[in-house]
């Protein structure tokens, strides 16, 4: 519903509405616009392009939505969108965030801050790393099916990183389940000895993992118990990461 007497706000509210609704009839029940607004409201949008008629007698997005989503698109750069949350999680923990995205069978590293610890990370932007056994990578593979995860496990194999890698699809499968029911990842020592790590998953604007946000830190600086109880914060801020991505509701609420 749009405020009343607010133009700019019934016009957006019936351009977002045509994306679901095509009917003058429905479109004005979901935004509260009486339909002689939504009637004058569409013949505009689609004298610009944003909107076209069906052919039935109702509306459709136009392909000028899709010239300016290509153009945006083009020009968006998720590190970017990424970077005040990712700033904000590295100021109120203090251990190493970073931000990684999903390219085919493995992650990259896409941006990194380092913790203010008497340590660095051997981490660095640009590193690709394995889906199986880190944590953003468990936060990844999570949300895909199990005949997708498959695949990928056929093509790279499970090679053992470290002394609790998983190694067999079948206990990757089942790990993966308790991943995804509580929305976040940890590698206990799974990818390189010593190093704990906690991940959860963002989503780009289709719905999609895109990738996940973690922090890291040394086993001998930090515990099991310690990335349990960072892990709300990890996970608000990979939402808010995918919020700026424009990921949908649905798959943020689940």
């Amino acid at each position: 519903m749009v405020r009343e007497g607010s133009s700019i706000d019934k016009a957006l509210a019936v351009l977002e509405a045509i994306a679901e609704h095509h009917r003058v009839t429905d479109i004005a029940a979901a935004t509260g616009v009486s339909k002689s607004t939504v009637h004058r409201i569409l013949q505009s949008l689609v004298e610009w392009g944003f909107a076209r008629t069906d052919g039935s007698g109702g509306y459709e997005p136009g392909p000028r939505i899709l010239t300016l989503a290509g153009r945006v698109m083009n020009r968006f750069d998720p590190a970017r969108q990424a970077s005040q949350a990712l700033r904000a999680l590295h100021d109120r923990i203090g251990y190493t965030t970073h931000f990684a995205v999903r390219s085919g069978d493995e992650a990259v590293y896409v941006d990194k801050l380092e913790g203010r610890r008497p340590y660095q990370m051997p981490s660095r932007v640009g590193m690709s790393l394995r889906l199986h056994s880190t944590a953003i990578g468990k936060a990844v593979l999570a949300e895909l099916g199990a005949e997708e995860i498959r695949s990928i496990v056929a093509r790279t194999g499970l090679p053992s990183a470290a002394p609790n890698t998983l190694t067999t699809v079948e206990d990757l499968l089942a790990h993966l389940v308790d991943v995804r029911a509580r929305g976040y990842a940890l590698d206990d020592e799974e990818n390189l000895p010593g190093i704990l790590c906690v991940a959860a998953p963002v989503f780009d604007h289709t719905g999609q993992v895109l990738g996940g946000i973690s922090i890291s830190g040394l086993a001998m600086d930090m515990s099991m118990e310690d990335l349990e109880r960072f892990a709300p914060e990890v996970v608000a801020a990979a939402r808010e990461v995918s919020l700026a991505l424009g990921a949908p509701d649905p798959v943020l609420n689940r």
